[in-house]
């Protein structure tokens, strides 16, 4: 049985791979703050809370809050808009990785993704599990080193602004 701390890492780590294999850059702060990751979407920075999904029976269920012990007993906190862009959910059943904005978030911070349709074919207010998929949302990034040129010779090989990170 894994430890919180192990599900954080490994979520974390799979939200990451996830990201760069979408072409997007990520960071990560070097001082304690509420969000794991920065992500360089090119339009801008994207603060991202990463969390660990579990599956229960047709929803998966991502909680986007924090928890910790105190004299008073158990204390949750929902993360603000002041502190986080957004939420990236790895559900290690199905190694998939979701991308919740924080816009999406209900007051509880309890997120559900549906991933068949309900029983009683409940229509409104579902969240469907494939709208937020990692290339639903965040979708392919492109950026100028990532194209590839041709030479002469047939050989593929890097072309883009010269030197890298220019605009001329």
């Amino acid at each position: 049985m894994l430890t919180t701390d192990q599900k954080g890492a490994i979520a974390e780590t799979a939200i990451a791979l996830a990201a760069i294999k979408l072409g997007i850059g990520v960071s990560r702060p070097l001082g304690d703050e509420r969000y794991d990751l920065i992500f360089d979407v090119g339009a801008g920075l994207i603060r991202v809370q990463c969390k660990w999904a579990c599956r229960y029976g047709d929803v998966i269920i991502a909680r986007c809050y924090s928890s910790r012990r105190t004299a008073d007993g158990l204390r949750r906190r929902v993360y603000r808009d002041d502190e986080v862009d957004a939420f990236a959910a790895y559900c290690a059943e199905f190694d998939r990785c979701y991308f919740l904005p924080i816009e999406c978030m209900p007051p509880s911070g309890t997120v559900q993704l549906r991933l068949e349709k309900s029983r009683n074919n409940q229509r409104s207010g579902v969240r469907w599990a494939s709208t937020y998929e990692f290339a639903a949302k965040l979708g392919r990034q492109q950026g100028a080193i990532a194209q590839l040129g041709e030479r002469r010779d047939g050989i593929a090989k890097v072309a883009g602004s010269s030197p890298a990170g220019s605009i001329a």
